[in-house]
């Protein structure tokens, strides 16, 4: 054994925080590994130096060099992970063993449900199916619909997958952030407030409003959520948000 695996563990001398030691002074891997209390301890040394790394960047560098530096994966991402991922597996198990499902009677197989609905996450394409209102009736066939309503419905699931697939190639920019293009952004919250309007009408026979008025906040709820998204995200770009984020604009300076 040499001399550095036996001495003790050194700790900062002057304005660290004498938790985790300095860079130059950090601990070899037995020393490390002799001291260590499990995950807890592990995750309070990972916050205490990030902060101070943290803090030590914004004192000694720019803006530019401070974007570009970057933490190592070991042990800053992961015990990052490890402990957000423990918080959430353990809330889950608690709340299984606090609230278990219960369970109902076997389903008869030879009685009809009176509603039938698919699975949650498929509610949106199911409403999809309940826009007959708006499959135009032709005054040159008579006043008939031009295809069926469930035809129509069909259709639709396809122009809105459709849409959504070719997003990424009509939006090529590099933005990574809300606050750098603002009408993608909106278009983005349009979508999914009109991915939760559509769920909503799919099951409209549960809800305690009139249908008309559901039928008409599905398609209005949409465009006001994106038009309000847009103006926020113009504020935040334009006004004191842009002070507060102009060392980000330094790498990224807004269109």
């Amino acid at each position: 054994m040499t001399e550095d695996d036996t001495q003790e563990p050194k700790t900062d001398g002057g304005g660290g925080t004498g938790i985790v030691a300095p860079d130059d002074e950090t601990p070899t891997w037995r020393q490390r590994k002799e001291r260590t209390q499990g995950l807890s301890r592990l995750t309070y040394e990972y916050f205490e130096r990030a902060r101070r790394e943290d803090e030590d960047l914004r004192r000694e560098s720019d803006y530019v060099e401070r974007d570009v530096l970057a933490f190592p994966t070991w042990p800053h991402e992961i015990v990052r992970n490890l402990a957000i991922t423990s918080f959430f597996v353990g809330m889950i198990l608690f709340l299984s063993a606090t609230l278990p499902p219960h369970i109902a009677n076997p389903a008869n197989t030879n009685v009809t449900p009176g509603i039938i609905l698919p699975d949650w996450y498929l509610y949106w394409s199911f409403g999809l199916l309940k826009l007959g209102p708006l499959n135009p009736e032709l005054s040159i066939l008579g006043g008939a619909k031009l295809m069926s309503d469930r035809t129509y419905g069909v259709l639709a699931n396809g122009v809105i997958v459709g849409f959504i697939a070719i997003v990424p190639f009509l939006n090529k920019g590099s933005a990574r952030r809300p606050v750098e293009q603002p009408f993608w952004a909106a278009v983005g919250v349009a979508g999914v407030t009109f991915a939760f309007t559509i769920s909503v009408l799919s099951v409209k026979n549960l809800m305690p409003m009139d249908v008309h008025l559901l039928f008409d906040l599905t398609f209005f709820a949409p465009f006001v959520t994106g038009c309000l998204t847009y103006a926020v995200l113009k504020t935040m770009r334009e006004g004191y948000m842009y002070d507060l984020n102009r060392r980000y604009y330094r790498l990224r300076p807004p269109k």
